[in-house]
């Protein structure tokens, strides 16, 4: 006799397949969201899932993922009443076996059922292929986007301009995803083959920005001991994403600027231009447009990165996607540290969605990491969350320090810092801005 795992949230439409299949012939269980269908999974072995596409928690994607990265490969049958192209697409790319719409026609299904059964599991050579696929969208997979309604416009946004020649500008605060946004226009582009090179222009000294954007040939300057291959050469043909764009110094942003126009680079120390060709993405969670006022920002250079804008939503205004994230998050933990929670308990949940998350999926993760390391049982408590979530706080107020309103920026700064004690992480929160771009404002206005 055949097992099948139905991971289906309807459960009238769940008991009335189990019946069904079971007059056929068929040991049939039933799961009704994610965790569930994962804990057993875990525990007995099957010989198809047949899965929803939409599901309380993550979507019958992620589940198939999540199987297909265990090394399971039990046939997976997706159902879905979204029949779209490209979630055909994207569960075929993920090693469904078959797909089938909603409302369900019995004759169709026990067929593709019967079909996906007797298919023989792939070979080690196709194995093998699908395991470059998925190093090579290792980045992409690692993510989650929401289905929120701010992130279902974020990614429409994404995939209109992703197949065009437009230099993208990405703005939010840190730890919103801007890098992963930025990996996916250079997936979804006509660049997709070539190379994606990342330059992180906050953690760039201005002395050695020209040799990391144009590279340098030996003994250009002391300490250039071999030649060096610049991020615009390394990425030829493909994209440069550059994060926090914002903090580049005055002198490099016309040496940029330059290279942007013209479409040719001089390496440090070389008589020689290279011709490039590169799509630009940068990001930053600054206002450049006060930057420009301010005289910090050449205006020239704005227009030529930002064609497009795409504006990040913080993590607090996506409450529908919280408890996604968390359960993604966890999932993660539970691979790395080796663990097997289910999920939270209603007050870890009810925690998670009050909080207003100043640190976005970047503090959501830590938070979660180290809440599956304290767990004791099944289910992550409020009390393992830490304490910064135990009790529930208001959002934030918008714009209290905001860094561009009346006030001279060294003045919000000191501010800040006044009202947090001194306390620089938590002035950097105040300010709507993360910690290293603090510590540059600190030494632009030589403050201690």
């Amino acid at each position: 006799m055949k097992s099948i795992l139905i991971v289906e949230d309807d459960l009238t439409f769940s008991t009335m397949l189990k019946t069904w299949l079971g007059k056929r012939g068929f040991a049939v269980d039933t799961a009704s969201n994610n965790a569930r269908a994962r804990k057993i999974l875990h525990q007995q072995e099957y010989d198809l899932v047949l899965s929803d596409l939409r599901l309380p928690d993550e979507d019958g994607l992620y589940l198939l993922s999540w199987l297909r990265g265990m090394g399971n490969n039990t046939p997976f049958i997706i159902m879905t009443s979204y029949a779209e192209v490209q979630n055909v697409v994207d569960a075929m790319k993920q090693g469904a076996s078959d797909y089938i719409a909603k409302p369900v026609q019995p004759d169709i299904l026990l067929k593709k059922i019967d079909d996906a059964l007797s298919a023989p599991l792939p070979d080690d050579s196709k194995l093998d292929v699908v395991a470059g696929e998925a190093d090579h969208d290792s980045y992409t997979n690692n993510f989650l986007e929401g289905e929120s309604e701010a992130a279902r416009m974020l990614y429409n946004y994404v995939r209109l301009v992703a197949p065009t020649p437009m230099s993208v500008l990405i703005n939010g605060a840190s730890g919103t995803g801007k890098e992963y946004v930025a990996h996916r226009i250079h997936q979804l582009s006509k660049r997709a083959d070539k190379p994606f090179v990342a330059i992180d222009c906050g953690a760039m000294l201005k002395e050695l920005a020209a040799s990391e954007f144009f590279g340098h040939v030996k003994g250009s300057f002391t300490g250039a001991v071999t030649d060096k291959t610049g991020a615009f050469v390394e990425a030829n043909g493909g994209t440069l994403f550059l994060d926090e764009v914002g903090n580049l110094s005055y002198d490099v942003q016309v040496q940029l600027l330059r290279a942007i126009q013209e479409h040719r680079i001089r390496p440090v120390g070389s008589t020689q231009e290279i011709e490039v060709d590169v799509r630009l993405v940068c990001a930053t969670n600054e206002n450049l447009e006060q930057a420009i006022a301010n005289g910090q920002f050449r205006e020239d250079l704005y227009h030529r990165i930002n064609e497009f804008t795409l504006k990040m939503p913080a993590l607090k205004d996506r409450q529908e996607d919280i408890l996604l994230f968390a359960n993604f998050f966890l999932d993660q933990a539970n691979r790395e540290l080796d663990k097997d929670l289910i999920g939270f308990d209603m007050n870890a949940e009810r925690a998670l969605q009050t909080y207003s998350w100043p640190g976005n999926l970047r503090q959501m993760k830590n938070v979660i990491k180290r809440a599956t390391l304290l767990a004791k049982g099944d289910f992550i408590t409020r009390e393992d969350l830490g304490e910064q979530l135990t009790e529930v706080r208001p959002a934030a107020p918008q714009n209290t320090f905001a860094l561009h309103d009346a006030v001279s920026e060294k003045e919000r700064i000191l501010q800040a810092l006044q009202a947090t004690n001194n306390n620089k992480s938590k002035a950097a929160q105040l300010l709507g801005i993360d910690r290293k771009t603090l510590y540059n404002k600190l030494k632009l206005y030589q403050l201690s």
